[in-house]
């Protein structure tokens, strides 16, 4: 259970630890630290996770430097360390979609969280992310991504989980390993505009990919995203 530390863009880098028994090839659970004049985490991780997030953080930035702290949605391995670092940053906030807010993170953040409106960029000096929305994709009401426009990174959250322990960033396809971990899981909310917010996304043309659950992605961003949502739009299909 000993975090990996990967730089997957230009100052963006991939804290993944591998958690071998939730599923037969085990599961990876990943942080993002954005480094700039502002650093952000992107994850949390659960509470229990928490001292050896902090440790991987704190080899590349002194974990009080953190301004930012937000995720892709309300759920423990998301957020729940997310007061921990609030501490062990005393100039952090919690920043999330205003939805989120309003719904969860007033009532559960020790400090006020930065309810962010629709599309708004936080410049975090050196890098640039952007919050959008994507309710219930792939699930939660608050569910958001944020897009960091300098390197072209989309902050995917759950959307191409995989099971196992790949290589940090990859090239290769993650469709077909994201719905084998679908069929497995079933964790994504299928609705009829899945697959629409999903080519939404892919209008952004992200370059890198960084996914929570599995290996992160370098290539044609818009094209995986295509590919996802014509699988999601299949399994709407035949439902």
């Amino acid at each position: 259970m000993q975090p990996t530390v990967n730089e997957i863009a230009d100052d963006i880098y991939r804290i993944s630890t591998w958690i071998p028994d939730v599923s037969p090839e085990g599961f990876t659970f990943n942080q993002f630290l954005v480094m700039a004049d502002e650093p952000l985490l992107f994850h949390t991780g659960p509470r229990g996770m928490f001292p050896l997030v902090a440790e991987a953080v704190a080899s590349v930035a002194p974990v009080e430097s953190l301004r930012w702290i937000t995720f892709g949605h309300v759920e423990a391995d998301e957020c729940g360390s997310m007061n921990m670092w609030l501490a062990a940053a005393p100039d952090s906030a919690v920043a999330h979609g205003a939805l989120g807010c309003a719904i969860s993170l007033n009532d559960l953040c020790d400090r006020p969280p930065r309810a962010l409106d629709e599309g708004e960029v936080i410049d975090l000096g050196g890098k640039r992310v952007r919050q959008i929305s994507t309710p219930h994709v792939p699930h939660g009401w608050e569910a958001q991504v944020l897009y960091e426009e300098t390197t072209g990174t989309l902050l995917c959250g759950d959307l191409f989980s995989q099971i196992g322990s790949g290589a940090a960033l990859t090239t290769q396809d993650l469709v077909e390993p994201a719905m084998t971990a679908e069929a497995m899981f079933h964790a994504t909310s299928l609705a009829p505009h899945t697959a629409g917010t999903l080519r939404v996304l892919g209008e952004l043309n992200p370059m890198t990919l960084a996914i929570m659950h599995g290996s992160s992605f370098q290539g044609d961003g818009r094209q995986a995203l295509y590919d996802l949502a014509d699988c999601y739009e299949k399994l709407m299909a035949d439902a």
